[in-house]
């Protein structure tokens, strides 16, 4: 709980049965959190029952894909406020606290990765992915009028409650490009937000995604043509 607003922190989970019992503990050490929820995207290992055995709510979602499992989440998730994350160890949970800090003043609060003095030593950002995140948030700044914005793809994020209802059912995108529509339906919508810079770690496995640098580009440039297709076609 922080300032008699209960939380929950949601992990939208796939074969993270390596992490993912730390990764609740660990936000559960905050002393922050009342509720985790573990979105289970048709593991193939043991991440549920890893989950259930540290007390997190774990729910399936049976389609497949990563904005399939965070669409999930948008129903399930009841506290005044929510944080999505991933229980990959590249963020420091008690970095919430700054979450919530902002949260006094702000409805949305959303991390940047790409902050030079925030990213440690082996963590997955090099400079051809640091650029392209950079470009693409530009991008959607620009054509969205937001906040200053240089990430489109970090996971760790704040909404509250009352702020969600007016976009959740304003949702498209299946695939892994989710972050940036939860983005710009927020600015769309009027949804007072900030981005701030977050710690950023060396994950313990490698990315589904980025860790292909094809598939990161490709990832990119779906991202920036979903940013200028909302912008000139679809009235959310």
């Amino acid at each position: 709980m922080y300032n008699w607003q209960k939380v929950s922190v949601v992990f939208p989970a796939y074969n993270e049965c390596e992490n993912i019992f730390d990764a609740i503990k660990d936000f559960k050490s905050t002393g922050y959190v009342d509720e985790i929820i573990v979105v289970d995207n048709n593991s193939k290992d043991n991440t549920a029952e890893l989950a259930k055995k540290a007390w997190a709510t774990v729910i399936t979602e049976k389609n497949q894909w990563y904005g399939w499992a965070n669409r999930r989440w948008l129903k399930e998730a009841s506290w005044d406020i929510i944080v999505t994350c991933e229980p990959d160890w590249t963020f420091v949970a008690k970095d919430i606290l700054k979450l919530l800090i902002y949260s006094e003043d702000f409805d949305a609060v959303f991390w940047t990765r790409t902050s030079k003095e925030c990213i440690w030593d082996w963590a997955k950002m090099n400079r051809s992915l640091r650029l392209g995140n950079v470009i693409v948030a530009k991008w959607l700044e620009w054509l969205f009028n937001g906040p200053c914005l240089t990430d489109v793809w970090c996971s760790f994020k704040l909404i509250k409650k009352d702020s969600l209802k007016k976009i959740e059912n304003k949702f498209t995108v299946w695939w892994s490009h989710f972050s940036p529509e939860f983005m710009l339906l927020i600015i769309k919508n009027g949804i007072k937000c900030v981005e701030i810079p977050v710690n950023y770690k060396k994950r313990i496995w490698e990315s589904k995604i980025t860790s292909d640098n094809r598939k990161a580009f490709k990832l990119g440039c779906r991202m920036a043509w979903m940013i200028f297709a909302y912008r000139i076609w679809l009235k959310k």
